[in-house]
C-alpha cells in the first residue's frame, strides 16, 4: 500500500503518543487540519493494510510487573504449531521467527516474576522445548518508532 500524505502526518506526529483528553481524534483533526472523519478512516486504511499493528499506550513494563525476552528452538515440522501454542498464552507479546537455531523469539509479561517462571515451565512442559529466558538487566534505548515523513 502507498502510504498518503495524511497517513504520513498522522503516523509522524503520533505514533509516540496520542492526546490524552476526552476526544483524542478529534484534537489530532484539528492538528492536522482535517475531520475526524478523515483521521478514522485514515487509521482503519492502516489498519486494513496490515500497516497499522494497533493503537494503545506502551507501558514501562518494570513498573507494571516482570517481563522476559524468550528464544525457542523450535524443529522446522513443528514451528507454526509451536507458534500457536506460545501465542495462544495472554502473557506472550512480540513473537517472531528468526533465522538461527534459536528460532521463535518471543516476550513474555507477567505480573511478577513467579508467573513468567511459571509461564516459561508451562511452555517446557506443553512443547518438550527447553526456553532460553533471557531477562533485560537494562535498557538503553527503547523507540517504537521511526519518522517515514513527505517521502514518495
Amino acid at each position: 500500500m502507498q502510504i498518503d500524505i495524511l497517513s504520513r502526518r498522522l503516523i509522524d506526529r503520533y505514533q509516540h503518543g496520542m492526546p490524552l483528553c476526552a476526544e483524542p481524534y478529534r484534537e489530532m483533526a484539528d492538528a492536522l487540519e482535517c475531520s475526524e472523519g478523515e483521521i478514522l478512516d485514515c487509521l482503519e486504511r492502516l489498519e486494513q493494510s496490515g500497516s497499522l499493528s494497533r493503537i494503545g499506550p506502551v507501558f514501562e513494563h518494570s513498573r507494571a510487573g516482570a517481563s522476559t525476552l524468550v528464544a525457542l528452538a523450535v524443529p522446522d515440522a513443528r514451528l507454526e504449531q509451536v507458534a500457536e501454542q506460545i501465542n495462544s498464552l495472554p502473557e506472550v507479546n512480540h513473537n517472531y521467527l528468526r533465522e538461527h537455531r534459536y528460532n521463535l523469539w518471543f516476550v513474555l509479561t507477567g505480573p511478577n516474576r513467579a508467573r513468567i517462571n511459571a509461564v516459561l515451565a508451562q511452555i517446557e512442559a506443553d512443547t518438550g522445548l527447553t526456553p532460553l529466558d533471557l531477562p533485560m538487566q537494562a535498557a538503553y534505548r527503547i523507540d517504537l518508532g521511526f519518522p517515514i515523513g513527505d517521502a514518495p
